[in-house]
């Protein structure tokens, strides 16, 4: 996939993100730092002595392991601490970052990659350990692969690295051996018999010996690394700026064993910063590395994170009174805040993120408590006319207006992959059977009544009882959360009858909230999203997969259910097998996407929300991409002595959309 064509796509979305917002052209001229970011004219200066950047947070990461975490909230500690083999400028161009050079063969199966020299690890202290080299990315490799870990970023080199399924299944059935018991099968072989994650006895299926060293990745000498793919990936230079694909010291690694990434001092450093303190509910501070490769763009001193279970209350005023440099601006606070004199001129958006989309989800293996009554929910779940009342009677301008009030329709978003993702001769959410639902709108409050009378008939007859319970969870950390929830579960029994469906929201816990709620199936019916780890439409089937843990609608026992969802992971199968003919690959994987939603097992919501702030940073300067973590990086950032007001963020974002344009 050719970069520029991709950010032309992104260039479309950004655009139409603001289109209600007049964008001035930037007064000045930019200056461009080596690390190729831009920086716009504005009022702020940079702060050019002690340059720490002060933040709040209120959810408390539950690991600092970035070889097995897929959270969000975790790999913002690992980007800024561990470097990848590539890094990208503020306009999304790819550069060279632990690799200097790369090459791939003819069909795009074996990747090789220059590692840069001289570059360090580091304790928290700053010492320096041991360099980097191209068995770190060895080490890392073989640690996802083993089941023993549990990685749950595992999947981005499942399929895609040779030899990482093999020894990953091995592992596991090495795993299961000791607790297996003996049995026989239907004919009255012998067996070995384990229980499932559900407590039901299956056969334990024995896997051909598989060994570490076929995994297809290697070490040829110290600083050149080679992977060799299962097929053909013209696209997986971007795949490798995330989770397994970052190195690790593999005598580190062994040394810890499980402590490794429990603290900081179980971990080692590469990055542009060292996590120096970690004080879980405390704070955590990350502060530059004096032995960066590329310290000179890097304008921080430190990033002082706290944690304050209010934050989201609280961070207003503290910005305003001068002790933090970032706060979020409540939905609710917005309007007030805009008009007050003193607080107008410190107040913008955040950049909408297309690396991220966020969707409503139906739980297909709900494990909530017996008052939620999930038998009576598998019931419902499982009707298709059922779904699509949901679907239709989902109006989303009131839940996205509680996100943001000044213009919510910038959020919207009709597909799981959102438009402005990726392309190749044209945005691939305008690819096929796709196209129908991209500019449209599935709120149809006539068509929602016509799916509602078929679903009692169907759901009365099946044995289903009326109001139907629909748990729906949400996180209290997240502003905006709770009352989005509140207009949604209005919204839809308003419209569909409250003898139809009761939706029940509740809170789930601040900390650890995934694995408690979304990871278990603890709802109904509950917003859920994902972001992009690589630039290619395949990475946004991974929720839908037959091992993962969003919706579980592979875990349905209703026949025709399960048809449809085999019907789905057929049409997967074709497009994933396409790689010759990017055109064509775009065609199959919408057509796989638009068949999921022609099913109603999702409705699209949004693109990462676009929230308000006052924030000392200028989010122009930093590194950009549509999928994996660039966005979380703080590289090539200046602390400001004030914020950005809404006209000086208009002008850098004009700026910024000229260069990125060419």
């Amino acid at each position: 996939m050719k970069t520029t064509k991709r950010l032309l796509a992104a260039l479309l979305a950004l655009t139409m993100v603001l289109a209600m917002a007049a964008c001035g052209s930037g007064s000045g001229s930019a200056e461009t730092t080596a690390a190729g970011s831009s920086t716009p004219a504005q009022a702020a200066e940079p702060v050019t002595e002690e340059a720490v950047y002060r933040t709040l947070y209120a959810s408390e990461v539950t690991t600092l392991n970035y070889l097995i975490t897929g959270q969000t909230n975790e790999l913002t500690i690992a980007a800024n601490v561990v470097d990848c083999l590539v890094e990208y400028d503020s306009f999304g161009n790819v550069q060279p970052a632990l690799a200097t050079s790369w090459e791939q063969n003819e069909d795009a199966t074996v990747w090789t990659f220059k590692i840069r020299e001289g570059v360090m690890w580091v304790d928290k202290d700053g010492n320096e350990v041991a360099p980097v080299t191209a068995n770190d990315f060895v080490s890392s490799a073989h640690y996802a692969c083993d089941a023993n870990n549990a990685s749950d970023t595992f999947y981005t080199m499942s399929g895609v690295i040779a030899g990482a399924d093999e020894y990953y299944d091995w592992t596991a059935y090495q795993m299961a051996l000791p607790t297996a018991t003996d049995g026989t099968d239907e004919n009255g072989n012998a067996v070995k018999i384990v229980k499932n994650e559900d407590g039901e006895e299956e056969i334990l299926e024995e896997v051909p010996d598989a060994s570490i060293e076929d995994i297809g990745i290697k070490a040829l000498d110290d600083y050149t690394l080679e992977f060799t793919l299962t097929a053909p990936r013209p696209y997986f230079l971007s795949m490798v700026s995330f989770g397994p694909y970052m190195p690790v010291y593999g005598p580190f690694l062994a040394e810890c064993g499980d402590k490794f990434g429990t603290s900081n001092e179980y971990l080692l450093y590469c990055g542009a910063f060292v996590l120096s303190t970690y004080q879980p509910q405390q704070q955590r501070i990350l502060t530059k590395n004096a032995s960066y490769w590329d310290k000179d763009n890097v304008f921080l001193d430190a990033i002082q994170m706290t944690y304050n279970a209010e934050a989201s209350s609280i961070a207003t005023t503290m910005y305003l009174s001068g002790d933090i440099d970032q706060a979020d601006v409540s939905s609710n606070l917005l309007s007030a805040m805009l008009a007050d004199p003193e607080t107008a001129n410190l107040i913008h958006p955040t950049r909408s993120d297309t690396s991220y989309a966020y969707w409503y989800l139906f739980n297909f293996d709900p494990n909530f408590d017996a008052e939620f009554e999930p038998e009576n929910w598998k019931i419902a779940v499982n009707n298709e006319n059922f779904r699509k009342s949901i679907v239709h009677a989902f109006n989303r301008m009131p839940a996205l207006a509680v996100n943001d009030r000044t213009d919510p329709e910038s959020l919207k978003n009709n597909t799981i992959t959102p438009a402005g993702f990726s392309s190749a001769s044209k945005d691939f959410a305008y690819y096929g059977d796709l196209a129908k639902y991209t500019d449209g709108d599935n709120f149809d409050q006539e068509l929602a009544m016509q799916y509602k009378e078929k679903a009692i008939e169907e759901l009365t007859a099946a044995g289903a009882t009326f109001p139907v319970k629909m748990l729906m969870c949400y996180n209290p950390t997240s502003a905006n959360w709770a009352e989005e929830c509140q207009v949604v579960e209005q919204s839809l029994e308003n419209l569909l009858g409250a003898d139809y469906i009761d939706i029940i929201v509740q809170a789930g816990p601040e900390t650890g909230f995934l694995g408690a709620i979304r990871r278990t199936g603890k709802y109904a019916f509950m917003k859920c999203n994902w972001g992009a780890d690589y630039a290619d439409p395949e990475t946004w089937t991974d929720p839908f997969t037959d091992d993962s843990n969003y919706n579980f609608i592979y875990k349905s026992e209703d026949p025709t259910t399960q048809a449809l969802y085999t019907e789905y992971q057929d049409l997967v199968a074709q497009a994933k097998a396409i790689t010759d003919d990017m055109d064509a690959r775009y065609e199959a994987f919408a057509k796989a996407e638009a068949f999921l939603l022609d099913h109603a097992f999702a409705v699209p919501f949004s693109i990462s929300n676009r929230s308000y702030q006052m924030c000392n940073l200028n989010v122009f300067e930093g590194q950009y991409a549509s999928f994996g973590m660039a966005s979380l990086r703080y590289k090539g950032q200046h602390l400001y002595d004030t914020s950005m007001s809404l006209e000086e963020f208009q002008n850098a974002y004009a700026e910024w959309l000229t260069k990125l344009a060419g």
